[in-house]
């Protein structure tokens, strides 16, 4: 719950923010004043008219530019690029009133604070001779503090529905950009399909396979001797017995590295779970989700942890590792830190495979690793 003081800061940058763009629409409209009077004569000329253009879109880049920076930093309001030349020109032109309007709510909120808060102060410079005035005027300045306010916050949300409408990229473009980050996310998917099954196939063959192969050597001594050296023979079945124990085990890893069963059957907090206690480093596991997931959402969940976890067994030289899991505004957080050296490599096939199955979800990954440690690897999923 956001506190008072949280209101008054957000107000005070929303502040600076209207204050700045009232001094940028100033600026605005004299530019468009200017830009105006030097086309005319050249409006039948189109070489000047193409040269004065340019100018003027590359100062409208310019203006535009800071405008940008403007609206991110103090309203919140985040976009990209400007689409097209003549995008930053009708943004100039549609928002310096909307910039000034800005400037006058701002002007009627120190207004209301200096006529609200005169009870306070007025005594010390005039001699007040109507109580009753006074107050009554304090009780009218609050109120158009209060308006002013509102207004202010009303203010912000038309510049950024202005500045989405006007420098927002077009729905065609928005598409187009769609379709490519589908396109790449697909193909990186498919290298992580590919690169997980090159993976499991070294893990039989170096592995199990290998195991098989020395169980099927002991059984076929033991099957030899077991005529002649009795005793022997049992000793090569006892080996036996062991090396299929493991290759057992080896077995069970690599089903586990492919897919948990747990995960369908319990769900994933059951599945986490079974890696922290599969992990040899002390895990420490916070859950905080209610309701069920999406199960794309908790297979890639799941893979972020228990990669993540593997790599710091591997390399990191961890102590301990904490993994936490929640739900917040409709988005799955997964977040593991460890204490280990730090320095981890965002950009090696592990790490970056967990990124390319978060971005085919929609979802956010980043990696935190700076030399000494901690490291942080986080991973924002949309299950609503």
């Amino acid at each position: 719950m956001r506190t008072l003081a949280g209101y008054v800061t957000r107000w005070l940058r929303v502040a600076a923010g209207l204050a700045l763009g009232a001094a940028t629409a100033v600026v605005e409209l004299l530019f468009l004043i200017v830009g105006g009077l030097a086309l005319l004569p050249v409006l039948a000329w189109p070489r000047g008219r193409a040269a004065v253009l340019r100018t003027l879109t590359a100062a409208a880049h310019a203006l535009g530019r800071l405008e940008r920076n403007r609206l991110d930093r103090f309203l919140g309001v985040k976009l990209p690029g400007v689409q097209g030349d003549g995008a930053a020109l009708r943004h100039l032109a549609a928002r310096w009133p909307l910039g000034l309007l800005g400037g006058v709510v701002l002007g009627c909120a120190a207004y209301g604070l200096g006529l609200g808060t005169f009870g306070f102060y007025g005594w010390l410079i005039t001699e007040i001779d109507h109580p009753w005035l006074v107050a009554f005027g304090s009780l009218a300045g609050f109120f158009l503090l209060f308006l002013s306010v509102q207004g202010s916050l009303g203010v912000v949300s038309l510049e950024g529905r202005l500045a989405r409408h006007l420098l927002g990229p077009r729905q065609a473009h928005a598409l187009e950009a769609r379709i490519a980050q589908l396109a790449t996310s697909r193909a990186e998917v498919m290298d992580v399909v590919h690169d997980e099954r090159r993976r499991i196939e070294r893990d039989l063959h170096d592995g199990v396979q290998q195991r098989l192969v020395a169980l099927g050597m002991l059984l076929g001594r033991a099957r030899r001797l077991r005529a002649r050296d009795p005793e022997r023979a049992d000793e090569l079945l006892r080996q036996a017995h062991e090396e299929s124990r493991r290759a057992l085990t080896e077995l069970r890893e690599v089903a586990w590295r492919v897919y948990p069963t747990v995960l369908d059957e319990a769900g994933l907090r059951a599945a986490l779970e079974s890696v922290a206690e599969r992990s040899p480093l002390p895990v420490g596991l916070a859950y905080a989700v209610r309701g069920p997931l999406p199960r794309a959402a908790e297979t890639v969940a799941y893979f972020v942890v228990s990669e993540a976890v593997t790599n710091v067994v591997k390399h990191a030289g961890a102590t301990r590792i904490d993994v936490h899991v929640a739900v917040t505004e409709g988005e799955l957080s997964v977040r593991v830190t460890d204490d280990g050296a730090g320095g981890a490599d965002a950009s090696g096939s592990g790490l970056s495979g967990l990124a390319s199955r978060t971005a085919a979800l929609d979802g956010r990954f980043a990696v935190d690793s700076p030399v000494g440690g901690p490291t942080v690897v986080r991973a924002v999923l949309p299950c609503a």
